[in-house]
């Protein structure tokens, strides 16, 4: 059993082996909120002046950035969170703000914050006996950021593999049909042959640098704090603050 992961299931995805459910409530919604809500003028016009999106814009000045040059830490938790703590009604959170704090900073603080979500059900699997040997990405930000992907490589400190194809799930769906007709009707007899046969990775993979690594070690720390000072019951204030707006709206 691992705390706070969301289902498990003998032979859910391959025969002879459990399959385990965790996952983040907030990842690219978190940093489209942030481009749509809390980007200024000057940075719109920027990009429109360059023919970019913010998002690329936003990049590319946290790039300039070292790990921990902000001084932010976030909690990843805008939409509540799902893995480990199961709690819709936990809410997002920023540390260290100061007048002289940047849009690119937030950002790339939002972007290190779902990271350390990450980390922090890898770290629960491992923790309660189930080993994460090898680590693979799939989808928009994966495709699309290697910035992002960087940084979740340091975070983690693992080589992120990215799958070839940026439609893992119709393609995963597409092996299940091939082994559904068997291998008498044009498909396979078992998941494992039409893997071998369907499945690709791309050549290139996103490996930790080691002194990024260390100073998120002590960012995550960080994060782990406050986790669980504010998820775990310690504090419940995000959870009257919303009791009070919900009194407020009435």
């Amino acid at each position: 059993e691992v705390p706070g992961m969301c289902g498990v299931v003998e032979d859910g995805i391959v025969e002879g082996f459990f399959g385990y459910e965790a996952g983040q409530s907030c990842v690219g919604d978190h940093f489209q909120w942030f481009v749509e809500n809390c980007t200024p003028a000057d940075y719109r016009a920027e990009a429109d002046a360059r023919g970019i999106d913010l998002h690329a814009l936003l990049t590319e000045k946290a790039e300039r950035l070292k790990p921990g040059e902000s001084g932010l830490i976030a909690l990843d938790w805008w939409n509540g969170n799902r893995s480990v703590l199961v709690d819709v009604d936990l809410t997002g959170m920023m540390v260290g703000m100061s007048l002289t704090t940047r849009p690119e900073e937030i950002y790339r603080a939002l972007i290190e914050a779902t990271a350390y979500g990450t980390r922090m059900v890898i770290d629960t699997f491992e923790e309660s006996g189930v080993p994460v040997d090898e680590f693979y990405a799939a989808g928009g930000i994966a495709e699309k950021n290697p910035f992002a992907m960087q940084i979740y490589a340091d975070v983690i400190n693992r080589e992120i593999k990215i799958s070839g194809s940026p439609q893992a799930p119709a393609l995963g769906s597409a092996m299940f049909g091939a082994v559904a007709a068997g291998r008498a009707a044009g498909g396979f007899d078992t998941i494992q042959e039409a893997a071998a046969v369907m499945a690709k990775v791309k050549d290139y993979t996103y490996r930790p640098a080691a002194e990024n690594a260390r100073t998120y070690d002590r960012l995550f720390a960080e994060y782990r704090t406050l986790h669980d000072y504010f998820g775990r019951g310690t504090n419940e204030v995000m959870k009257r603050l919303k009791h009070i707006r919900k009194e407020a709206r009435k």
